[in-house]
């Protein structure tokens, strides 16, 4: 690794930088655009993607020094929330698939504790942050009929003709514009070319890719069958992984479970920069994930013993916490819980127009909710308020945070702060409230809209409940909530249809074009999923704020120059001027409120107490292919 990616006491200096990947999230391979859903906190993220916010310079201790390596034991088991819709690796952007994927499939590289870069499939380096290289190991071995080892070749095919393609519409199709000119330089080495430096760009995770062999890709692109790419028995059944990954797929009965069994071909096995641990890894003889939509059958099994891990709601951390056979974790996060607000031409259907489009009125709606309520009541003060994209534990967000209005708390929030903003907002419009504070549309009815929650997290149903009366009472609007799964939402109301002819652009399914393509089904708003603030990396979130911007399916168009500060924190030559932009867009976005951003909430993770292996930190997970059962 080159000082530019490197973490060491010379290498991080001022920032500290976080960032949990969908591995939820988006950096196209792990999830959608780094976006986690409410129902998804059935298990941590074992894609090792995780960064931890509370990284220093100092190394962080990365296990228990043990005089020998543990036995193999019996099979990790595990519920999650819902199906998996697809494995197919160039085509997941959804984060608990990406967890599933991981167990079989390594991507290039990660970072460890104390954001210590590691490379997996492959290094990178740079001396100036423009060309990067990537140098593979050379034990990388594909497997079934693909059986034969992994080159520079099969990366850049896939980056060329797939990404760069124009014809697939892989999610991680953003992170290759054509301006980025990846090249072989060698049997087991490629180098990209950036238009500028990018000082962060591992961090980036935009280089992140999955090892696919160039035999499975070629019949596809010569016909440029995007359909029978995302169809590819072999990549939906994981066929070609070798021993690419710590285990490898034996079953997957859609809706119901993926079994996997131990690869004792493991890779890493043989790596020497690893933990000792890897040496043997894996311990676990498989592992066994079956779909349980009801989180409390989830809580059941972790509590009776047949699941080993579970997420916990927070009104059930101190339960578990008094039981002997659970540990318990308590990790921050860099994900906001957040309202999303439908701007397109299909949001907003109680009346003409479309409200949530007016930053006044988006204010208004800020200061109807009580974050501390939201913190203190729904996550039981394992959370913290959030006041714009950026954690207050980042060196990423404003020094000087005076410019910062917490909207939601103290003397902004009621019913005051929140009418007052909507009232500037309907000014011009046929809008109004009656005496008893009630927002009338112009028919003269009260206002009512719809608000989504996932239909597996009772947390999140909780959540909605909680804004709807909020709304009511402060804004004066009526709000019903409805059940939704999330996947369910994620293919109907987040990403838009493709439309029949040119649009001014095309982003991708999260973002297809102007307000006049929508979804195929109406929205108001969705509290279903929350997105990944990136602090390892910041100023990737201009997916979420750019008109354009690959994952905005909420049809925000910035009133702000986003995108130059957006370009001048992505031209940045050093960190520091980094910083400095996108304190700027920190502040920025306060203003604008484009989502209704509400907390940064902590993972509470019960385990099983025989597993070792989980820290509390992000990078959990980072070496879980080493995780084992105390005996």
């Amino acid at each position: 690794m080159s000082d530019l990616t490197k973490h060491g006491d010379d290498g991080h200096p001022k920032m500290n930088r976080r960032r949990w990947l969908q591995g939820l999230g988006i950096a196209g391979a792990a999830g959608l655009a780094g976006c986690t859903d409410g129902g998804s906190t059935d298990t941590p993220t074992e894609s090792a993607t995780e960064v931890d916010p509370g990284a220093t310079d100092e190394p962080t201790e990365t296990g228990t020094p043990r005089q020998e390596l543990p036995e193999r034991t019996g099979p990790y088991r595990r519920t999650i929330a819902n199906a998996a819709s697809t494995l197919n690796p160039l085509y997941n952007n959804v984060d608990g698939v990406g967890t599933l994927i991981g167990y079989t499939l390594d991507m290039g590289y990660t970072f460890m504790p104390g954001t210590e870069y590691l490379p997996q499939l492959y290094d990178l380096s740079s001396d100036n942050g423009e060309v990067w290289v990537a140098e593979l190991r050379d034990n990388l071995m594909f497997g079934g009929e693909y059986e034969r080892q992994v080159t520079a070749e099969d990366f850049v095919y896939q980056v060329q003709e797939i990404h760069q393609g124009g014809w697939a519409g892989t999610p991680d199709a953003p992170n290759w514009p054509s301006e980025y000119n990846i090249e072989q330089t060698g049997e087991l080495e490629f180098q990209i070319e950036l238009p500028g430096p990018n000082v962060l760009y591992p961090e980036s995770y935009e280089p992140l890719l999955y090892p696919i062999p160039k035999e499975i890709m070629e019949p596809y692109v010569a016909e440029e069958d995007a359909q029978g790419l995302q169809e590819d028995e072999d990549l939906l059944e994981l066929t070609f992984t070798g021993n690419l990954g710590a285990y490898q797929l034996d079953e997957w009965n859609r809706g119901s479970e993926q079994i996997f069994s131990r690869n004792d071909e493991y890779y890493l096995r043989e790596a020497t920069d690893v933990d000792p641990l890897f040496e043997e890894a894996p311990y676990f003889e498989g592992i066994e994930s079956q779909v349980v939509q009801e989180e409390a059958s989830r809580l059941g099994a972790l509590e009776t013993g047949e699941s080993d891990v579970a997420g916990l709601p927070p009104n059930r951390v101190s339960e578990f916490q008094e039981m002997e056979s659970v540990d318990v974790n308590i990790t921050p996060t860099p994900f906001q819980s957040l309202i999303t607000w439908n701007m397109r031409d299909n949001g907003w259907n109680t009346g003409p127009g479309n409200l949530f489009r007016d930053k006044s009125f988006r204010q208004g709606l800020a200061c109807a909710v009580s974050k501390n309520q939201v913190v203190e009541g729904i996550y039981r003060g394992f959370a913290d308020p959030a006041y714009t994209f950026q954690p207050e534990w980042s060196t990423f967000y404003p020094e000087d945070d005076s410019a910062i209005e917490e909207f939601g708390t103290g003397d902004l929030y009621g019913p005051e702060p929140a009418q007052s903003r909507i009232q500037d907002a309907i000014e011009d419009t046929d809008y109004s409230y009656d005496g008893q504070g009630r927002l009338l549309n112009p028919e003269g009815d009260q206002c009512t809209i719809t608000l989504h929650h996932s239909a597996s997290s009772n947390t999140n149903q909780s959540l909605a409940e909680f804004i709807a009366q909020e709304y009511e009472e402060n804004a004066g609007i009526v709000v019903e909530t409805t059940a939704t799964q999330s996947s369910q939402f994620l293919t109907n109301y987040f990403q838009q249809e493709a439309p029949e002819g040119e649009t001014e652009w095309n982003a991708g399914p999260f973002n297809r074009g102007p307000r006049d393509v929508t979804s195929a089904e109406s929205w108001d708003m969705s509290v279903i999923y929350g997105y990944n603030t990136y602090p390892l990396n910041p100023t990737v979130s201009d997916v979420f704020f750019l008109q354009d911007g690959s994952t905005n399916p909420q049809g925000y168009y910035p009133q702000w120059d986003a995108e130059g500060l957006y370009q001048q924190a992505n031209n940045a030559t050093s960190r520091e001027e980094l910083a400095e932009a996108m304190e700027e867009i920190f502040i920025n976005l306060n203003q604008a409120q484009p989502i209704g951003m509400l907390t940064f909430s902590a993972d509470t993770v019960g385990y099983a107490a025989d597993i070792e292996g989980p820290i509390e930190d992000f990078f959990s997970g980072w070496d879980f292919p080493a995780w084992y059962r105390q005996g």
